[in-house]
């Protein structure tokens, strides 16, 4: 069976709630976006890919982000791991990998976060590696935020050697020394099941590496595109979705019409500058973006939840579903200098 990315946004939407309450892994939602092709999106032709450009993934992300944001969510981390493939100069594991990965036959996921957040600055890195003398490496230590961790069969994952070089490895999640931990109970977002691996004397082949041994690792084979504006995107998709609401409410209490209008007007502003941002321009930066769609997603979320009254406090009913989902995006990849913005902008110092 196969269908269309709107008849699998529908199936997403009907079951969200459902995910949501549950906490489980979401197989039967990856399993639809295999079936409506959404894998294929992401992978190169020549792979056996539709090799869609940026701004195609960019509506994608956008329809699938107003239906269910945990599959969404999830669905980021598993291109964050193909993207980095893509991006490989390591031909062989790319004829390998990427053919399996566009037939969504293989679940990838990243362990990366520690080489882009504040835990590279510590003494002793928490994933480190080592070159043994048949030219292979150990990596010893852990990843924190792995999003299915306990569900990929493969994982990309960065460690730092002693000299401060780093390399990049798509390492399957069946090997000695790999423990995955199930999933961690989360405010919102819990059936993403993200959470850490440990790896005591993993073992990688230099077949496996995707990049490095090189310093800054993560400052190349990005696997090119604007994979950094994921996250803006998913909070721009969500905070559409609880204007909709807002809008539908309108249609019956008219004093929620200027609540809808100016937060529609504030999304279709921030979806321009996405687009541009996606397309290569300079209308505003990545973090302006980031921070002014953190405000929104929680502003417009929020404002759902009132519109909703009583109801949206019952747990089934969606929009306080959203109104958690929306926190993720003040604790998720989100920079420094946007995480003040926003605490600025709620202390009203601004």
């Amino acid at each position: 069976m196969s269908f269309d990315t709107e008849q699998l946004c529908e199936k997403l939407a009907d079951h969200a709630s459902e995910l949501d309450r549950s906490g489980k892994w979401p197989s039967r939602q990856l399993e639809w976006c295999a079936q409506a092709g959404v894998f294929r999106w992401f992978v190169p032709t020549e792979f056996g890919g539709e090799g869609w450009h940026e701004q195609q993934l960019l509506n994608g992300y956008l329809q699938l982000s107003q239906s269910c944001l945990s599959t969404t969510f999830i669905l980021t981390q598993w291109h964050a791991a193909c993207r980095r493939i893509v991006g490989s100069s390591n031909v062989e594991l790319k004829r390998e990998l990427l053919p399996k990965l566009a037939r969504g036959e293989l679940f990838a996921t990243v362990g990366i976060s520690h080489l882009t957040t504040s835990r590279q600055h510590v003494g002793q890195p928490v994933l480190s590696a080592t070159e043994q003398a048949d030219g292979s490496f150990l990596l010893n230590g852990f990843s924190p935020w792995v999003t299915g961790a306990a569900h990929a069969e493969l994982i990309v994952v960065g460690a730092t050697f002693e000299d401060g070089r780093q390399l990049l490895a798509a390492i399957t999640t069946q090997r000695t020394g790999v423990v995955a931990h199930p999933g961690a109970e989360l405010v919102a977002l819990s059936s993403s099941c993200t959470d850490k691996i440990e790896l005591q004397e993993v073992r990688v082949e230099r077949s496996e590496l995707i990049a490095g041994p090189i310093l800054n690792v993560m400052q190349t084979n990005s696997g090119g595109g604007a994979g950094g504006l994921q996250t803006s995107t998913l909070a721009v998709g969500l905070a559409i979705r609880a204007v909709a609401f807002l809008r539908a409410e309108a249609t019956q209490r008219t004093e929620l019409l200027p609540v809808a209008e100016k937060m529609g007007s504030d999304c279709q502003l921030l979806l321009l500058a996405l687009r541009d941002l996606t397309g290569g321009g300079d209308a505003m930066t990545a973090g302006e973006l980031r921070q002014q769609a953190n405000s929104l997603v929680l502003r417009s979320t929020q404002a759902a939840l009132q519109a909703a009254k009583g109801a949206g406090f019952m747990a089934a009913h969606p929009t306080g579903r959203w109104a958690r989902e929306a926190l993720f995006f003040l604790v998720w990849s989100c920079p420094q200098a946007v995480a003040q913005a926003n605490l600025c902008e709620l202390a009203q110092l601004n």
